[in-house]
């Protein structure tokens, strides 16, 4: 299966290793603006992957063979690549969104609730 196997990876062990593939080479990362435009074509082709499985665009014969996991792949490359040019440790991004979603957005939506409870 090659260097990832099946083995789980922490968000900081993913930046390292990110950070270590970049780091051998002398261009290092792109600039922010550079990465932002990367950012977006990488998820305009996770958009294109999506309706080709899901929407009503289906693939040309003509064209590669892609998955959506290979295009969100790209795009967590491209997002650890930004966060790691920028000095942002996403443990601690995640953490901070994850916290306003738990208390500014704790009633936005509807809860699963015990079976028999409204």
């Amino acid at each position: 299966m090659g260097a990832c196997d099946l083995e789980r990876k922490t968000m900081k062990r993913m930046q390292q290793e990110v950070d270590d593939y970049i780091g051998q080479f002398k261009e290092g990362y792109f600039s922010p603006l550079a990465l932002t435009a990367r950012l977006t074509e990488e998820l305009g082709e996770l958009a294109r992957e999506i309706n080709h499985y899901y929407g009503e665009k289906r693939k040309k014969a003509t064209e590669p063979e892609k998955t959506v996991e290979e295009e969100l792949g790209d795009l967590l490359f491209v997002v650890i690549c930004m966060a790691n040019s920028l000095h942002i440790d996403l443990d601690v991004a995640l953490g901070r969104v994850m916290d306003k979603f738990q208390t500014r957005d704790k009633d936005r939506w509807t809860r699963i609730t015990e079976e028999g409870e409204q």
